[in-house]
């Protein structure tokens, strides 16, 4: 409730800042270091305040919702505590424009996504944790390495405007920072790899908030980004790359979390690729569309786990309009949503993005690639639908039914309600210029004609026989798709090969070889050696003679000395 409170707090604020245009800088200066200012500081505006109190929203929601979905967990205060921190972080990230500071919350990200990974302590849970882990550094040495490029220009606040060779090296850094904490190509394979996490983890952290912190940092720093026009084609070629790539390989996969999560990958692809042409706003509307029906979705497919004994294989699904007819509802407006249906939160945001890029000077290549992504994005919802409304038998008998109305009801009704309502809202109250879209009648109904295209060539793909399907693994075609074009392998090997491999036999060679070797063995065989000599030498008659002639002199010495006088 007092996540709940402090939300609606936010918006408010939000709503008020931007009715009156006011911005609010809170500076808190530590030190100077070499002329150049250490600030903590912090920027407030209704961009920050929205993006805070959906956040908070999901969170609060994710958190009502764990109550029950966690409650067999032995560890669900230690889960909730990393909940807790994970929000705490991304505020951090919200509020900053200074790299320093917002590297606390980067980092903070970074780390309780890990510990929020391996939460389930299992091998798979230990490896998609570490591969996580791994990429998310990537990004946070490149933020390093922006921090001391840009201790140059006597200042880390990256909002100021700077015109030099050395800011364009930082605005590619943090560009290259942004696409591996967003998992753009070729930084994709950590997202679904990290579904091995909590269900309630994976609604919260790789929906809405962790994957969708680049994004954010990119609308910050969006002004800089399109005064270089070369990094901003990057940007666009990789977005534009995920979205294609994602989109395939969700009709190739089986696992219900990670059909899901390569959802979130082709809409990052999107949001990324907005950026790169210049509509912020528009990015951030569909930023914030997106978190509140793909955390839902991701609740609904919870729920769906949760009830047939942790199953997450589509192809075993079954009779779930029977058994849950209130979730497969829920489930089924939020897939709708993430498609575009008319009228829902998803449609107002994808169809502005898609009409104003119809409308912008591009090239070809790039507006087919966004036509292909929405129709893949078709393709797999319908799948997704066709999956809850099957008849077919379920292969695992569910353990609950929806006569009683649970924590885990009440969390998807809220965000049900937003995913209908907040993306008529939003459209008239934030981004009203944008509506008003001028397209001849083709071009307008394109995007009509692609998702129709694409709901059936999803129900074609879904009537194949099974002499097409070996006739696709004959040609490695499943290989290909559902590993992501072998990102997934590329990065596994590369991590396992060169990284862990190496490391572990370069710990021999030094570790367990010449450091020990030339130290601890070394030292060790010489004092064995010196004792030895000692107690052989002690047994000999030279050894005691020596020792009671030394001793007599010294006697003798002492006593023929005289002693000094005291005054």
């Amino acid at each position: 409730m007092l996540i709940m409170v402090l939300s609606i707090y936010f918006f408010s604020l939000g709503l008020y800042q931007l009715k009156f245009n006011i911005t609010l800088v809170w500076e808190w200066e530590l030190f100077y270091l070499n002329s150049c200012e250490v600030i903590f500081l912090l920027y407030m505006d209704y961009l920050c305040f929205l993006f805070m109190s959906f956040v908070l929203l999901i969170s609060s929601m994710v958190v009502w919702y764990s109550s029950e979905y966690m409650e067999e967990d032995n560890n669900k205060n230690r889960f909730l505590l990393l909940v807790i921190l994970f929000v705490i972080s991304m505020m951090f990230l919200i509020l900053s424009p200074n790299l320093i500071s917002m590297l606390l919350g980067w980092d903070g990200l970074g780390l309780v996504s890990y510990c929020l990974v391996i939460f389930f302590q299992n091998v798979k849970s230990a490896s998609a944790g570490m591969l996580t882990a791994l990429t998310n550094r990537i990004g946070d040495v490149l933020i390093l390495a922006s921090i001391a490029l840009m201790m140059s220009e006597g200042s880390w606040n990256y909002m100021m405007k700077v015109n030099s060779n050395i800011f364009a090296l930082t605005i590619l850094f943090f560009v290259l920072a942004s696409m591996t904490k967003s998992a753009q190509i070729p930084f994709s394979s950590w997202l679904p790899a990290a579904m091995a996490a909590p269900t309630p983890v994976s609604s919260l952290v790789h929906s809405s908030t962790l994957v969708t912190a680049g994004v954010y940092s990119m609308i910050r720093f969006n002004n800089f980004l399109m005064s270089e026009e070369w990094i901003s084609n990057i940007l666009l070629f990789s977005g534009s790359m995920t979205m294609l790539m994602s989109g395939i390989s969700a009709n190739f996969e089986t696992d219900i979390k990670k059909i899901i999560a390569l959802s979130t990958l082709s809409q990052l692809g999107v949001m990324m690729s907005t950026l790169s042409i210049g509509f912020k706003e528009l990015a951030f509307f569909h930023l914030i569309m997106h978190a509140l029906f793909k955390a839902l979705l991701f609740m609904c497919a919870g729920g769906f786990i949760h009830s047939s004994n942790n199953n997450q294989d589509i192809r075993f699904f079954g009779l779930l309009l029977s058994f849950s007819p209130l979730t497969t509802a829920f489930f089924n407006v939020s897939n709708l949503a993430l498609c575009g249906f008319p009228f829902l939160s998803g449609f107002y945001s994808k169809d502005l993005i898609l009409e104003k890029i119809l409308m912008n000077s591009m090239n070809l290549m790039s507006m087919i690639m966004f036509i292909l992504a929405t129709m893949l994005t078709v393709m797999y919802t319908i799948r997704l639908l066709e999956i809850s409304l099957n008849y077919s038998v379920m292969y695992f008998k569910p353990h609950f039914s929806e006569n009683s109305f649970s924590s885990m009801k009440r969390s998807m009704i809220l965000l049900f309600f937003f995913s209908i309502v907040m993306g008529c809202f939003g459209s008239n109250l934030f981004f009203f210029p944008y509506n008003t879209i001028i397209l001849p009648f083709y071009l307008k109904f394109l995007i009509i004609l692609i998702c129709m295209l694409g709901a059936l060539l999803s129900y074609l793909y879904s009537k194949i026989n099974f002499s097409m399907y070996s006739l696709f693994n004959k040609v490695k075609m499943f290989d290909f798709f559902g590993s992501m074009w072998f990102l997934t392998f590329f990065s596994s090997s590369v991590m396992k090969n060169y990284s862990l491999l190496k490391s572990s036999k370069l710990t021999k060679i030094l570790m367990f070889g010449w450091i020990e070797e030339m130290t601890g063995n070394k030292l060790n065989l010489l004092y064995r050696d010196f004792n030895n000599i000692i107690n052989k030498e002690w047994k000999s008659v030279y050894y005691k003679t020596a020792l009671s002639s030394f001793t007599f002199i010294l006697i003798l010495f002492c006593l023929l000395v005289p002693m000094p006088e005291l005054t």
